[in-house]
């Protein structure tokens, strides 16, 4: 049976392409979807996307994946550092989830260094640009089906 991923992007992630792209690059958030959709076809999984910059839609999309997925991939941008909810979110629903960052969060400013969502991640990419969100999909996958 295909496996079903919600990838999950915060906020300021749909600028992709147009800010900073000294960090981020010139693809867009709609372009990293379309490779992601292509590759996960390869690898049998289906994928959806959803972006918010709003903490509690985010949240709502958490809750939500409960019944619908079977893992999550999650850049919650700079939530990442500060929300409490999305992580009490994520532990609550207990599914395999991969906390994924474009950039290495630990070469940037202090307050980057930490995550509030780690606690919930069953594993962690970051800094290996938006082919992080390929390999993303192989892990989620590998570790749904126990084969890490």
């Amino acid at each position: 049976m295909t496996k079903k991923i919600l990838v999950i992007n915060g906020p300021n992630l749909n600028l992709l392409g147009t800010r900073e792209k000294e960090k981020y690059g010139s693809v867009s958030l709609v372009d990293i979807q379309k490779k992601c959709e292509i590759y996960s076809k390869k690898i049998d999984v289906d994928v959806e996307f959803k972006q918010s910059n709003v903490e509690g839609e985010i949240v709502n999309f958490i809750q939500d994946a409960r019944e619908k997925y079977d893992g999550i991939i999650i850049n919650a941008g700079g939530y990442t550092h500060t929300s409490v909810a999305i992580l009490d979110a994520l532990l609550a629903i207990k599914k395999p989830t991969i906390e994924l960052h474009i950039t290495n969060i630990y070469k940037r400013e202090d307050f980057r260094h930490k995550s509030l969502i780690s606690k919930a991640a069953d594993g962690i990419i970051c800094g290996l640009g938006i082919n992080g969100y390929i390999f993303a999909l192989d892990g989620i996958k590998k570790i749904i089906n126990n084969e890490n």
